[in-house]
């Protein structure tokens, strides 16, 4: 039986989560599900955002989908929240975050590395006040992650772009020469190189002209989050962060939403779009996480939340896509 560590976290975290459980128990997918404490409300409980049980646990399961973290209840806690995140990815050292954006004509994958960088490197304040944050790449995190990327692009549409900021700093000039180095075992693929700064301006004129973009950290961060907008917000964007072992961690790009905890309206489509992710990446079952993201598209067709549009609450968004997912599954038996 496959095992999932379900950490609702903060915020919308819990409620868009609950969705994505009642979608998973819907399935013919046999599942154990065990919830955890993490984030903020984990530190409320422990005093730590990512609890030893709960690493413990998640370590042994065969992946991990993850709510919220953060809030305005937290901005002072001595670790906040979202330490707890960046913990856990290190931990599980899932090292190639995916996030696909699908719109329209749009259908892109931004591979962002998620163990490195900005994020991850040497920071602190000297005598005189400076703070600093060290951005830091070895060779090999930058190698893993392009590695993953023209695969990914090669199961696609064998089109791959590199962003880094090579015209100003060394750590892009690593990526740039790794990527370069790469780029022969991949003759299939069609790679090319591109600048942050006028590549994001390319991703929002051209969105639909681009498959597979491979970046690291905080390039990643930021670039993700502007396709997320492009394809209509946060609200409906998933992501699978993947390492060369289980257990993956499946969670929603956006954050905790504070302003809409407990009022029964936040979107669930990037939670239960993660849960198709953890299907799909996790438990090899393409078919089912097939079923998932079309019934949520169904749903925002039918049933849009205010987000987009609509007037659904969050529940109600939930049992739409079960309606169309219970559909979907009954006439795959009907015709197997």
């Amino acid at each position: 039986m496959a095992e999932v560590a379900v950490l609702p976290g903060d915020g919308i975290g819990p409620e868009v989560t609950a969705q994505g459980l009642r979608v998973l128990a819907a399935l013919p997918f046999e599942v154990s599900v065990v919830e955890l404490p993490f984030g903020g409300a984990a530190i409320d409980l422990t005093g730590e955002p990512l609890p030893p049980e709960t690493l413990s646990a998640c370590r042994s399961a065969d992946a991990v989908l993850l709510g919220a973290v953060g809030g305005p209840r937290w901005d002072h806690a001595s670790p906040r929240p979202e330490a707890g995140l960046l913990g856990i990815r290190k931990e599980l050292d899932v090292y190639a975050n995916l996030r696909p954006t699908t719109h329209g004509d749009v259908d892109l994958v931004i591979v962002r590395e998620l163990v490195g960088g900005l994020y991850f490197g040497a920071r602190g304040v000297r005598d005189d006040g400076t703070v600093f944050d060290t951005c830091e790449y070895h060779p090999s995190q930058i190698e893993r992650v392009v590695r993953l990327a023209f695969e990914l692009a090669r199961s696609r549409r064998s089109r791959l772009v590199s962003v880094d900021k090579s015209n100003v700093l060394d750590t892009s000039r690593l990526w740039r020469r790794i990527v370069e180095e790469l780029t022969p075992e991949y003759s299939d693929v069609t790679v090319s190189h591109a600048l942050v700064d006028s590549f994001a301006v390319e991703l929002a004129l051209h969105t639909e002209s681009f498959d597979v973009i491979v970046t690291e950290n905080m390039f990643g961060d930021i670039l993700s989050d502007l396709a997320g907008g492009i394809a209509g917000g946060l609200g409906l964007a998933a992501s699978a962060s993947l390492g060369d072992e289980k257990p993956g961690i499946f969670e929603p790009v956006h954050g905790s939403a504070p302003d809409l905890a407990g009022r029964g309206v936040a979107n669930p489509a990037a939670m239960l779009r993660s849960v198709a992710l953890m299907l799909e990446h996790a438990f090899d079952q393409g078919a089912l996480a097939r079923f998932v993201f079309d019934s949520v598209d169904h749903a925002l067709q039918t049933t849009p939340t205010r987000d987009v549009g609509g007037a659904a609450s969050t529940t109600e968004f939930g049992d739409a896509v079960l309606r169309s997912l219970e559909a979907r599954l009954a006439l795959d038996e009907a015709t197997a």
